[in-house]
């Protein structure tokens, strides 16, 4: 009996205690989100009270306010469950990707009509997902279509709107996930969380999600084929935001893993190895809007940083998931 207990103690992966479980889940939410929601919070309010006294596109604290809030976007944008997703506040955040231009339809939308929806918070929350958000702030403010289309009255009453309406999403999030970090943090019969292992799942999706839309998406739109690549298809790429959502991203995932895998240092020493290689690739490209897919070294160059961030993912999937007792199976943009 001895050598089968410690054979298969040899065989099954390390299985913290439930308390150990529990001090990750209360130092993630703690350490982790909580304080990612107040950041956003806190900058959105300089954002809209910048657009407030001055709407001008060009105006220079209007572009720090707004590269500011968007910063502390990114680095909350992996955390798409609770309150995030109530009324779709992520994508009301950010609508993105637009593989139909649906948001400079809407953008145009409103301004041809002048629609009243921009006096008032609650009817502008009304109006289209792809007319809200920082992706429609970036076009109001940096795509030359929308510098003169309409009246100037109305164009900066729609970027008020937008920053108001950032600010707003940004706010219920933060004072939700403050009500709902205890259920995450303390699973039970009060909590959507049943036990331990199901509120470690969700961040471990939140993980491995991240990582996924960061190379999928982030780096893998506008890369499209070799023979036909697609520079135009990065994100933020108006207002050369690209590849510091990127380097966001994966610092952002970085803490996040740190924590998840806090109980297994060979498994975090491998992970944090694996995304500091990817930041570090991130940070030495010279290539804001990811421009260089278009040429054959600096697509070498964004590939060679793509596969480091799959190689992350791999050391999450492969190692850190069966650790924490969650299923080889589990496809994180399943959703389940």
């Amino acid at each position: 009996m001895r050598k089968f207990a410690l054979a298969l103690s040899i065989c099954l992966p390390a299985v913290v205690s439930a308390q150990d479980r529990g001090q990750v889940l209360a130092d993630v939410t703690e350490e982790h989100i909580l304080p990612r929601f107040s950041e956003l919070s806190e900058a959105t309010f300089v954002l809209s009270a910048t657009a407030k006294a001055d709407c001008t596109p060009e105006s220079s604290e209007l572009r720090a306010a707004y590269h500011a809030a968007f910063d502390k976007w990114i680095s909350a944008s992996h955390l798409r469950f609770g309150p995030s997703e109530v009324d779709d506040r992520a994508f009301a955040q950010a609508f993105w990707p637009d593989t139909k231009g649906f948001t400079a339809k809407a953008l145009s939308g409103l301004i041809a009509s002048e629609d009243t929806a921009v006096e008032t918070p609650e009817l502008f929350a009304e109006t289209s997902i792809a007319g809200r958000g920082f992706f429609a702030l970036e076009q109001m403010m940096f795509e030359p279509q929308f510098s003169d289309q309409g009246t100037e009255v109305y164009r900066c009453a729609l970027i008020r709107a937008i920053t108001t309406d950032i600010n707003s999403n940004a706010n219920a999030m933060s004072e939700e996930w403050k009500v709902y970090a205890p259920s995450l943090s303390q699973p039970g019969a009060d909590s959507p969380y049943r036990s331990d292992d199901e509120a470690l799942q969700e961040l471990y999706k939140s993980l491995v999600t991240g990582l996924e839309f960061t190379a999928q998406t982030r780096l893998g739109r506008p890369m499209g084929t070799f023979d036909r690549p697609r520079p135009k298809r990065a994100e933020a790429r108006r207002s050369g935001r690209s590849l510091r959502h990127v380097e966001l991203s994966l610092i952002a995932l970085r803490d996040l893993a740190t924590h998840l895998s806090a109980n297994h240092p060979e498994i975090s020493a491998d992970l944090n190895r694996a995304l500091e290689k990817a930041i570090l690739r991130a940070q030495s490209l010279d290539d804001p809007t990811l421009d260089g897919v278009s040429s054959p070294q600096g697509r070498l160059r964004i590939e060679a940083l793509q596969q480091s961030v799959e190689d992350a993912r791999q050391i999450a999937a492969t190692r850190l998931g069966p650790t924490l007792g969650i299923s080889a199976g589990f496809n994180s943009l399943d959703g389940d």
